[in-house]
């Protein structure tokens, strides 16, 4: 049984003529009267009758077009459904990310995709690098921005830039009245860091652990915003990424150079909803032209 075949039905037991069901459904009269006997062949019953005023249905024909026209109706606000989907007019994208992503990255990114697409939400999830890929691998996000590298040669990996971090300090601070703070004037000094265990966090140690400088961690957060309060409630330092220092004194540290790479994440580009593919080509786009721009 075809669903053409019951939408052929419906149209004959609407327009109560096979002439014009089917000019109605743009066929020829023999290819309709077809579906309809193929339709009575798959059900095993007869469906119509044929009389002098046209086509009668029987009690299996009214009782196919009476549940046939929920299964039409059913299959038509399925495919108008995926349609808008389609059409960018309606749509779930599920990201995660870290704390830069989520507080700098990707609000400006989502703002300028809804004014295009309002119709589409967003599901935003903060969580470090290697949960976001494990949520992208187990299929409970579709996208991730991480810190390379990845662990599973399983998802797609798009570069999308380069995250300078960099030292900041609260006001009041006595390093931050210094234009050039040497490596030795760190040792000792309070800090701020994220949490340990973090692909950031790692990357801080390590290159204090090169320049051979031990700092006092005396809080582990995992939010910027918070880092910031926290280091400057408590006139400490901090690193962060360069994307979220405005407003705050950036110390300039010679012979100290922390960077990473942030990559946008998924299974594949078959595997995306027609918002999350679009929304990653946007992001992936922009992230290229601010390339450029810088090497001009």
């Amino acid at each position: 049984m075809e669903f053409t075949h019951i939408r052929s039905l419906l149209s004959v037991a609407d327009h109560g003529k096979i002439g014009d069901a089917a000019s109605a459904l743009g066929i020829s009269q023999s290819g309709l009267t077809r579906r309809v006997q193929l339709l009575e062949e798959s059900l095993g019953c007869e469906l119509v009758e044929r009389s002098g005023r046209g086509i009668v249905l029987t009690e299996m024909g009214r009782l196919v077009v009476e549940r046939g026209r929920s299964i039409v109706e059913r299959v038509d606000t399925l495919t108008e459904d995926v349609a808008r989907h389609v059409r960018l007019e309606a749509g779930v994208v599920r990201i995660g990310g870290g704390a830069t992503a989520v507080s700098y990255l990707l609000p400006r990114q989502i703002a300028a995709f809804r004014r295009k697409n309002p119709g589409v939400r967003f599901e935003v999830r903060e969580a470090g690098s290697r949960d976001v890929e494990q949520s992208v691998l187990g299929e409970r996000i579709e996208l991730g921005v991480v810190t390379l590298p990845v662990q599973s040669k399983e998802l797609v990996v798009r570069t999308l830039m380069t995250d300078r971090i960099v030292l900041v300090a609260a006001a009041g601070h006595p390093l931050a009245k210094m234009k050039r703070v040497p490596l030795s004037a760190l040792k000792g000094e309070s800090l701020v860091g994220f949490e340990a265990g973090t692909k950031l966090r790692s990357l801080i140690d390590t290159a204090l652990g090169k320049a051979d400088v031990t700092m006092n961690v005396v809080a582990e957060l995992r939010s910027i915003a918070a880092i910031l309060r926290m280091a400057e409630t408590t006139g400490s330092m901090a690193f962060v990424s360069s994307m979220g220092t405005e407003g705050t004194q950036v110390l300039s540290v010679p012979g100290l150079k922390v960077e990473r790479q942030l990559a946008l994440i998924s299974r594949g580009e078959k595997t995306l909803s027609p918002a999350a593919r679009s929304f990653a080509d946007a992001l992936w786009r922009s992230a290229q032209s601010k390339k450029d721009a810088h090497c001009e």
